[in-house]
């Protein structure tokens, strides 16, 4: 077996035979890692060493997809883990990544044989952890292991039904001349571990680290292999857990789910809107309610602004949870046809909950709030808006408008803001709540004095 080392940027693959500083073709800094090329000798295969199978004679069976009591987790996978499936769980460090797949393999093991691999934590350190969660299974074994070898002819030997690996960082081969967590181990132990899933179908849960950009650590080729990706979120000193998916084979991706993070584990929040927008008065001045569409599902938001006199030269603009190029564009609509005055006001604007909202249709949930934090308006909390604001300051259609409003309407709200555009999208449904149509923030203005 030969090799030869190069290096490869971990963001964008860009190969070079000599290290650099700055990637020429993403212009990344300090992404290139050394890699050693692994030349195997390949044996001659023939035609008949190739299992070839009509798509018809293919069959699910009834356990396609193992299910546990974490319904809103099987929800983020799609229904359910698939048989030979590669989960790539990522977070950033005591975001509780092993303690829910603790929790999470103690259910899947009432369905067969669990190993637990672990290259970080001693057998008594998880031992402690599952006392503590009340993890009790008879099925669920572990090993403190990092040399893919051993751990390849145990799981070959046993045939487990789900195998977690924490954490691919720490795995190393030894046809690899290279450290654990190179890009090389990475990729190479990553490839064996999808050729045992899917040739046993055995289903696999990887933990990687991330790093402080957010990213999985190693190759973006990692993300790519793996059938779905992942990420838990949240803050350490906070209760609350989100889990969203990046990318899934066997399902929708960006779906999320709330879990609350508690001493003896965690659990599910089955009702993540409430969630969002609890702890409000009944009228807020600066505040107003929001449908966002995460994945597959609606989810309630509050909005929230403050506007001061600015008392340094250059007004701020502090965004927490929203785009602040965003919040630029539509302070400068406001300006134009709205003839506010922004440039002397400092602007603070705030989604409580911890997440980002990427849907351009709360551009009329942050004007209204705005709105409403101008002129002191209090803002009935049982009223929502949705809708994309547009450079000449109309407000344009927004999708899946029946799945915001059923929503809504669910939870008590007595009316919404939405765009006139539309109001053909509903003219056959029978709506208890107001819908109050608009063509323009003009529109809005003169539905606000009223």
């Amino acid at each position: 077996m030969a090799s030869k080392s190069g290096y490869i940027c971990s963001e964008c693959g860009y190969t070079s035979k000599k290290w650099l500083g700055k990637c020429p073709n993403c212009e990344s800094w300090g992404t290139f890692e050394e890699e050693v090329d692994i030349k195997k000798t390949l044996s001659k295969i023939s035609a008949e060493d190739v299992e070839i199978v009509k798509l018809e004679e293919i069959e699910l069976g009834k356990e396609f997809r193992m299910v546990t009591k974490f319904s809103e987790f099987d929800r983020v996978l799609g229904g359910g883990l698939v048989k030979g499936e590669v989960v790539l769980i990522s977070g950033n460090p005591g975001i509780g990544k092993s303690t829910f797949l603790l929790q999470l393999i103690d259910e899947y093991s009432k369905t067969g044989n669990v190993f637990y691999i672990s290259g970080e934590e001693s057998l008594r350190q998880i031992k402690q952890r599952a006392d503590r969660l009340g993890v009790k299974s008879k099925s669920l074994y572990l090993a403190n292991e990092t040399n893919l070898e051993k751990i390849e002819s145990i799981i070959l030997k046993d045939n487990p039904k789900i195998v977690v690996i924490d954490s691919i960082q720490t795995l190393y081969s030894e046809n690899v001349n290279s450290i654990p967590g190179s890009m090389t181990q990475i990729r190479e132990t990553t490839l064996k571990i999808i050729e045992m899933a899917k040739s046993r179908e055995i289903s696999f849960f990887i933990v990687g680290h991330i790093t402080k950009d957010g990213k999985v650590a190693g190759p973006k080729m990692l993300e790519h292999m793996v059938d779905a990706v992942i990420q838990i979120e949240g803050e350490e000193n906070s209760f609350y857990r989100i889990i969203r998916t990046l990318k899934n084979r066997f399902g929708s991706t960006n779906e999320i789910s709330i879990f609350d993070m508690k001493e003896d584990g965690i659990s599910e929040i089955t009702n993540p809107s409430e969630f969002f927008i609890g702890e409000r008065e009944e009228k807020n001045v600066g505040s107003i309610i929001t449908p966002i569409l995460e994945g597959s599902r609606v989810f309630l938001f509050e909005v929230q602004s403050l506007l001061t006199n600015t008392t340094f030269g250059l007004p701020r603009r502090i965004i927490e949870g929203y785009d602040k190029n965003r919040v630029e564009i539509l302070g400068a609509v406001l300006s134009k046809f709205l003839k506010l005055d922004l440039s002397s006001k400092d602007i603070f604007i705030n989604i409580p909950g911890g997440l980002t909202l990427k849907d351009r249709s709360s551009d009329l949930a942050v004007i209204f709030s705005l709105i409403s934090s101008i002129n002191a308006l209090a803002v009935s909390q049982k009223i929502a808006a949705v809708g994309e604001l547009g450079l000449r300051g109309e407000i344009r259609r927004v999708a899946f408008i029946k799945n915001r409003i059923k929503e809504l309407e669910r939870l008590g709200f007595k009316g919404v803001y939405l765009p006139t555009a539309n109001k053909k999208d509903l003219e056959s449904e029978d709506f208890k709540i107001k819908l109050i149509y608009l063509k323009n923030i003009e529109e809005l203005i003169e539905r606000v004095k009223k």
